[in-house]
């Protein structure tokens, strides 16, 4: 089941006994357990039929003590476990002399519980005995990041089911800057729309006036500027840079430039030049890979790989290993080199 259409099934009140919400993104994994955590029950229902438990702080047999409560006056009782990858599962089997009381409470859930378990940045293991025993009482759900070319689909279709439009531009935009990461892009989404009419078109300016990505002075002008071998607009970017440095932290200017050129190493390594299969391969938007043939052309493969030493030697300078030069000395040294 999708995401999708386990919401639906909350908002019809078709609840199961036991969810299994886990994966590498946690941003579906919050959405479901946040509309049990605030839908399941009435208002009034909550004080007594929800517990809400965090597995740093709890354990198995807490769980089950909340879990195997009936409800007060309610037809259910929700009990959630946020974080549960932090929390100690004990052992998964039985043994001839004891009995796995995790493993026997999901084998036999009570059905006036709706047992939730939020296990985040990771997959839970398939082949363990518990797994199976909420895939087969319950439902599993995994959250799978998001490969980089899936982004810019994925925020057109956010935007649209909030009853707006996006350009394509906006959309790439968005999608270099932010990242893969759905809680961030749908946090800076959400805020977006509060300053732009319902039913209007999402472009390059909303973004730039309210996000705060500079149309000239950005990590990815900056990255089009290196990749055509500009080098009068990467001095000038450069420069504004270090003017504003709370916006544009060197750190993250040393993550995004590091993954630009390794996908410029990808195209170097690839034998199968068509625009579908590069942007397969490198994980970027079609739209994007004209750009990355301009900038293997100026790199060939050695000098590319001399960047990305580079850019770590640099990272490493810019936390005080081996230097004391200011963050703006450090970039403009490092773009020298880069460019010659």
């Amino acid at each position: 089941m999708t995401a999708t259409d386990i919401l639906k099934d909350l908002k019809n009140r078709k609840f199961k006994p036991l969810y299994l919400l886990h994966g590498e993104e946690p941003y579906y994994i919050d959405l479901i357990s946040n509309y049990i955590e605030h839908n399941a029950l009435p208002a009034a229902e909550r004080g007594f039929n929800q517990t809400v438990l965090y597995g740093k702080d709890t354990d198995i047999m807490t769980v089950l003590n909340a879990a195997k409560r009936y409800p007060m006056m309610a037809d259910h009782q929700v009990v959630l476990v946020k974080e549960a990858q932090e929390m100690k599962w004990g052992k998964d089997d039985d043994d001839k002399k004891h009995i796995n009381p995790l493993l026997a409470y999901l084998e036999n859930p009570l059905p006036s519980t709706i047992l939730v378990f939020c296990y985040k940045y990771s997959k839970f293991d398939k082949r363990k005995k518990t797994y199976k025993a909420i895939d087969k009482n319950g439902l599993v759900f995994e959250s799978a990041s998001l490969y980089d070319n899936k982004i810019p689909g994925w925020i057109e279709g956010f935007v649209q089911e909030k009853g707006y439009r996006a350009n394509q531009q906006a959309t790439n935009m968005l999608a270099e800057y932010l990242g893969n990461d759905l809680s961030k892009i749908a946090n800076e989404l959400e805020k977006l729309m509060l300053n732009v009419p319902r039913g209007e078109e999402i472009t390059l300016k909303h973004i730039q006036d309210n996000i705060g990505i500079s149309k000239e002075y950005n990590v990815f002008e900056l990255q089009a500027a290196l990749g055509k071998k500009d080098v009068l607009k990467t001095n000038q970017i450069i420069n504004y840079f270090e003017a504003n440095p709370k916006a544009n932290p060197i750190v993250l200017l040393f993550g995004n430039l590091n993954n630009y050129f390794s996908k410029v190493l990808v195209y170097h390594y690839v034998k199968d030049k068509t625009p579908q299969n590069l942007a397969k391969e490198m994980g970027v938007n079609p739209y994007f890979v004209k750009d990355y043939e301009q900038a293997a052309r100026n790199y060939n493969f050695a000098k590319t790989m001399q960047i990305i030493g580079l850019l770590r030697e640099y990272d490493l300078k810019s936390k005080g290993v081996e230097s004391n030069l200011p963050p703006g000395e450090l970039m403009r040294e490092l773009m020298f080199k880069i460019l010659h």
